[in-house]
C-alpha cells in the first residue's frame, strides 16, 4: 500500500505474553494494524510474564532493552499489544523517551482515519472519548498535544485538558445524536420487514474481502483495499438473485480479536443491524491459517448480539489456496473467490435456499380495476413476468406477507416459498 516506507514512523511492537490468548497470532495481527494505521513495524519484542507489571506492563529489564532498541534504530513509536493504564503509558514514555500507544488506541486511531459518514464519525468520536475519559488525570498535559501521527487523530485534542465535565457533556450529545440515527434506522428496518424485504448481511473478520464481494455482486463501488478496516460505514445495495427475487445486501464493519469494548458499544446499533438480518454471510479469508478462528470470532459476536438469521459460512480467496477442498477444518463453507468470481454461482444458490419461507412466489390474475395493486406489487415485490389478457393482468412475482394478505383473492395457483419451484 505504501510506496516509500522510509517516510513512515518506525514502530516497535511489544507483546506481554501472559497466556490469556495466542500471543503469536495476536502479534501478527498487530503488524497488520500498524501498517493500516500508517506506520512501519520495524521489529517486535515479547516477554512472557504471569501478569503485566502494574507500573510498566513489562519488567524493568525489558524496559531497558526497549529503550536501547529505540535509540539504536531511531524508533519513533512504541506499540503494546494490550490495553495499558495511564500510569503505565506515562512511566514507559518517561523511561523510553518515545511515544507509547496501546492496542485500543491504535484501533481507535484507524477507525478515526477511515470513518466517512456522519454516523461513523459520531461512533468513533464517542468511542475515543469514552476511552479517554478515565485517562485524563493519568495523561495530564499529554492530552493537549497537537502533533500528528498514530494515536493523535480524532476529536478535539485541544480541549481534552479542560475537564471531565465537558467531555461527559460531549459524550451525552453524541449518544443523543446516535440514538436519533438508531431510531431512524429502526423505522427503515420495520418498513423493510413489513414490506417483506429480505436482508442479507456481509459480516466477518476485517480484510476478509467483504467489500470486494459486495462490489462483485452489486457493483456498489465500495472501497476495497488489502488492509484492515479499509471500510467502516455500512453500505446497502439491491441484489437480484438468479431466481428473480431481490434482496437487500448490507456490508458491515470488519472485526478483529479483542475488539475494544468502547468500539463494540459505539458501533452496537450498526452491528445489531447485521445481526438482525434474515441471512448472514460469515466471510473469512480461506488463505489465512487463522480462518477457523476468524469464523468463530464472528460467530461469537453475532451470538452475543442475539443473531436470529440464518448464518452461512463463506470461504473467500480460495484462488490463493491450492487443495482447499482437502482441508477438513472449514469444509462446511461455500468456497468462493470474490476477486475472480469463482464459486459466486454456488453462493447465490445457497442464498436462495436460505430465503425465509415468508417470502412467496405467486401467480396472480388481477382485474383491471386493481391497477393500484399492480403498481404496489411492482414497487414492493419482485415481478418475474407480466402479461395483459382479456381477463386482467397476469403476474408472477415474489411478495412478502403484507402483500400476500391483499393478493390472496387473486391467486391463480397455490403459492410456493421463494426458494421453491
Amino acid at each position: 500500500m505504501y510506496e516509500n516506507t522510509e517516510q513512515l514512523p518506525r514502530a516497535l511492537l511489544v507483546e506481554c505474553d501472559t497466556g490469556e490468548y495466542d500471543a503469536e497470532a495476536s502479534l501478527a495481527e498487530l503488524y497488520e494494524l500498524v501498517r493500516s494505521a500508517g506506520a512501519e513495524p520495524f521489529g517486535a519484542l515479547t516477554q512472557k510474564r504471569p501478569a503485566p507489571d502494574t507500573a510498566t506492563c513489562v519488567g524493568s529489564g525489558m524496559v531497558e532493552e526497549i529503550a536501547a532498541f529505540c535509540v539504536e534504530y531511531a524508533i519513533e513509536l512504541l506499540i503494546f499489544d494490550r490495553e495499558l493504564t495511564p500510569t503505565q503509558i506515562r512511566n514507559l514514555e518517561q523511561a523510553v523517551g518515545v511515544r507509547v500507544v496501546d492496542r485500543t488506541m491504535l484501533i481507535l486511531d484507524i477507525f478515526a482515519a477511515n470513518a466517512r459518514s456522519k454516523e461513523g464519525k459520531l461512533q468513533v468520536e464517542l468511542a475515543q472519548l469514552q476511552y479517554l475519559l478515565p485517562r485524563l488525570s493519568g495523561r495530564g498535559t499529554a492530552l493537549s498535544r497537537l502533533g500528528g501521527g498514530i494515536g493523535t487523530r480524532g476529536p478535539g485534542e485541544t480541549k481534552l485538558e479542560t475537564d471531565r465535565r465537558h467531555i461527559r457533556t460531549r459524550i451525552q450529545s453524541l449518544q443523543a445524536q446516535l440514538d436519533e440515527v438508531e431510531k431512524h434506522r429502526a423505522q427503515i428496518d420495520r418498513r423493510r420487514k413489513k414490506d417483506g424485504v429480505v436482508t442479507v448481511a456481509l459480516v466477518g473478520y476485517t480484510n476478509a474481502g467483504k467489500s470486494t464481494l459486495m462490489n462483485r455482486l452489486t457493483d456498489a463501488g465500495v472501497l476495497a483495499e488489502n488492509r484492515l478496516f479499509a471500510t467502516l460505514d455500512p453500505t446497502a445495495r439491491a441484489l437480484k438473485l438468479p431466481n428473480g427475487f431481490s434482496v437487500m445486501l448490507i456490508d458491515t464493519v470488519g472485526l478483529v480479536r479483542r475488539l475494544p469494548h468502547h468500539l463494540v458499544q459505539a458501533f452496537r446499533s450498526t452491528l445489531e443491524q447485521a445481526a438482525n438480518a434474515d441471512i448472514l454471510l460469515n466471510i473469512c479469508d480461506a488463505s489465512s491459517k487463522e480462518a477457523q478462528v476468524h469464523l468463530d470470532v464472528t460467530r461469537k459476536l453475532l451470538e452475543s448480539l442475539g443473531c436470529t438469521g440464518t448464518v452461512l459460512s463463506v470461504l473467500n480467496k480460495c484462488d490463493e489456496v491450492p487443495g482447499l477442498a482437502d482441508l477438513p477444518l472449514i469444509g462446511g463453507g461455500v468456497r468462493i473467490s470474490a476477486k475472480t468470481g469463482q464459486g459466486i454461482d454456488r453462493l447465490l444458490t445457497a442464498i436462495e435456499e436460505a430465503l425465509p419461507v415468508c417470502v412467496r412466489r405467486v401467480k396472480l390474475l388481477l382485474p383491471f380495476t386493481q391497477t393500484g395493486l399492480t403498481a404496489r406489487i411492482r414497487r414492493e415485490g419482485t415481478v418475474l413476468s407480466e402479461e395483459y389478457t382479456l381477463s386482467g393482468v397476469q403476474l408472477e412475482a415474489f411478495i412478502g406477507p403484507s402483500l400476500f394478505a391483499v393478493c390472496a383473492p387473486y391467486l391463480e395457483e397455490p403459492e410456493t416459498p421463494a426458494g421453491g419451484d
